[in-house]
Order: C-alpha cells, then structure tokens, then sequence
C-alpha cells in the first residue's frame, strides 16, 4: 500500500476545506456571520465558499452578533447545522446570552427534545496590536458552563480534523482559533480525515518535564522544549486540542513519569485554564509530583496597544523557560 498523498496548506486553508468537505456532506451545513460571504471571511477562511454555494448557505449579517447568534441558536434546532463566525471571539461578549441561556441550555432545558448542532468560530486571543477589546481570551469564561465543548487547536492538521468532527457533533461547539496561526503551512492528507473531540496530543515526547499548553502557545512551547534540551533536560510537550471536555488522563500518565510540570496559556492567570489543570493534577498526581507545579499565564491586565507592553505581558520563551528551571530547581 502507497503513502496518503499529502499537501502543504495554510491554517486558513485547513479550515476552509473542512467547512467545504462537510458542506458537500451535509447539505444542513451553512455558514453565517459578519463578511464571510462578498469579502471572503475577515480572515479568508471562507474564499470560494460564497461562489461555490451560493448565499443561501454562506451567509454575510449586518453588525449584530446577538441577533444572528439567535438565529443561528433556531436554525440548528429545527434541524440544520450553522456554523457561526466571530470575526473576533471578543465579539461572542455581545451575544453572550444566546450562546449561554440558550445554545448550551436548550438540551437540558427542554428534556432533550431540542438538540443545538452548532459551531462558534473565529479568532481567540491575541493578535498584534489589536489592543484589549480584540485580545481577550474566552476559554476560561465559557468553560464554566456545563453543555458545551471547546477545542483550540495550533496547526492546520488538528485545525481540519477537529473542524469537521466539531460540525458533525449534535452539541455547541466553541472553536478557538488564533489570528497570528492562520498564515501557519503544515502537510496534511488530501483524503477525508478526522480528530477524535476530547484527546489531547504529545507534541513533543520527553522524560523530565511535563508541559501542557493549548492553540498558539503550543508554538512558544515548542522553542522552549528546544532550548530546555540543550541543558539536558527532555521536557514532554502536550497540546490539548480540546480544552473541554480535557484530557486529563494523558496529562496525568505524563506527570506521573516527569514529576514535574509547567501549564502555559495565553488566558489570565486568575481562574484560568491552567487553574483548573493544576487542581486536576493534583487531584490525580499529588503524590507522584516532585515540585509545585508552575503556571505561565497573561499577566493580571486588559492587553496594552503598545507592543512593548503587549510582549511583557503575554506568556514568552523567556517566561515558560525561567517557569521550567524553577520547577526543575535549575
């Protein structure tokens, strides 16, 4: 048996073949929000897509997130399947309560007579220069709501795969993209794939370290990893993908082998993701740790414009290594 032809693209691109590949699936799949259609997606995710299949299913929206969030909330329980664009998940703020009173709500409020197979996409984080109202982290927020599932991935691979299985779910999906990872080029197969929602990966394999991270500071990680090598130290990468529902038994087998561990995202350090990681950790690995685990957050402030001040405060190679060295007692 020959290998699977594969192909070079960019994120954008993984992302745009995934909404094509499961619009040719499902004629159920449609796509709405803010220039997705006649401007091609903020971010060019959807180009082609409007040419291809028309405006019925790819669908632009006057500036009103609440109300086409509510539309998308009613379409997808009367049997259609919409995938909703954020053109900054900063944006969700505004339609906060469709996407919590309702879309989350409506299965376990209505005695599951009312599923909501919908998707919210779009740009998570930061990006350069877009200052405090287009920076905000949202997966510690929404996180805290039972009924819905969040996935962040940080290469077109993952990007594609988890995209089409987040489609075909018959639950709310946040799909948490990162503006400065859509130019990223990647090789992935030309044939129809799939990622399991709910499994996390080992980005990089190693024995000493145990660290954990999710969407574009997997790539901070991955610079790290190489310098903590050249010390000797093998640290173990591991790259969420989903960040609920979380894989915690993978995180766990690799505490248990390094014994030590440093948790890096992009959100707030205050009742962020790594919070929760941390206290699962010790939870399940309390025993098998040889130091307190450390946490590489976004330091307690909206997100400054200046890019002085915008570098300081996001987590860094700098800041994930001083973070390993203190673990490892270096």
């Amino acid at each position: 048996m020959g290998l699977p032809e594969m192909q070079v693209v960019e994120m954008r691109e993984a992302l745009r073949q995934a909404l094509d590949e499961e619009m040719t699936r499902d004629p159920n799949v449609f796509v709405m929000g803010e220039e997705v259609a006649e401007y091609n997606g903020a971010y060019k995710v959807t180009k082609g897509l409007l040419d291809k299949w028309g405006p019925k299913r790819i669908i632009d929206t006057p500036i009103s997130e609440l109300g086409f969030v509510g539309l998308g909330v009613g379409a997808a329980m009367t049997g259609l399947r919409p995938v909703i664009e954020f053109m900054s998940f900063n944006f969700s703020f505004v339609a906060a309560d469709q996407i919590i009173s309702n879309a989350i709500k409506m299965y376990y409020m209505s005695g599951n007579r009312f599923s909501v197979p919908i998707v919210f996409r779009g740009p998570n984080g930061a990006a350069a220069q877009v200052s405090s109202q287009h920076s905000h982290c949202v997966e510690a927020i929404y996180g805290n709501f039972p009924g819905l599932i969040i996935i962040a991935p940080s290469n077109p691979y993952d990007a594609k795969g988890l995209l089409k299985s987040a489609i075909r779910n018959n639950n709310p999906v946040l799909f948490l993209e990162s503006e400065l990872d859509y130019g990223d080029k990647m090789e992935i197969p030309v044939a129809e794939y799939l990622v399991p929602i709910g499994k996390g990966r080992i980005d990089r394999p190693g024995k000493d370290l145990t660290i954990v991270s999710h969407s574009h500071s997997v790539k901070l990680c991955r610079q790290a990893v190489q310098e903590l090598a050249k010390k000797g130290i093998e640290a173990e990468l591991i790259d969420l993908r989903t960040i609920k529902p979380l894989d915690i038994a993978l995180i766990a087998e690799s505490v248990k082998k390094t014994g030590h561990c440093v948790l890096v995202e992009e959100g707030h350090i205050f009742t962020g993701i790594a919070a929760e990681v941390g206290f699962q950790i010790m939870e399940h690995c309390f025993d098998y740790l040889d130091a307190p685990i450390e946490r590489v957050c976004q330091k307690e402030t909206p997100m400054p414009y200046s890019k002085v001040l915008e570098k300081a405060t996001l987590p860094s190679v700098e800041r994930i290594l001083a973070a390993s060295y203190k673990v490892m007692n270096l």
